[in-house]
C-alpha cells in the first residue's frame, strides 16, 4: 500500500519543500507541491476525508496566527 495523501504531504515538508492547497471542499482537495522556492512541481487531487480534515486544520491554524 501507498502513502496516503496526509503522508505525502509530511514527508514533503520534511525534506523542506513546500505545499500550497489550491482547493479544499467537502469532497476534493488540490493542492499543489513545490519545491523548496517555491516553484511548483506537481500537483496532489484526492477526496481522502483525512486529507481535507489535514488541510481544514492548517488553515485553521494559519488563522490564529498573530499577524496572520
Amino acid at each position: 500500500m501507498g502513502e496516503t495523501p496526509v503522508e505525502v504531504l509530511r514527508r514533503w515538508e520534511d525534506h523542506g519543500a513546500v505545499w500550497r492547497a489550491l482547493h479544499v471542499s467537502d469532497a476534493h482537495a488540490v493542492v499543489e507541491l513545490c519545491t523548496c522556492g517555491g516553484e511548483p512541481v506537481e500537483r496532489l487531487e484526492s477526496s481522502d476525508p483525512e486529507l481535507i480534515g489535514f488541510l481544514r486544520e492548517r488553515e485553521d491554524a494559519s488563522d490564529r496566527r498573530p499577524g496572520g
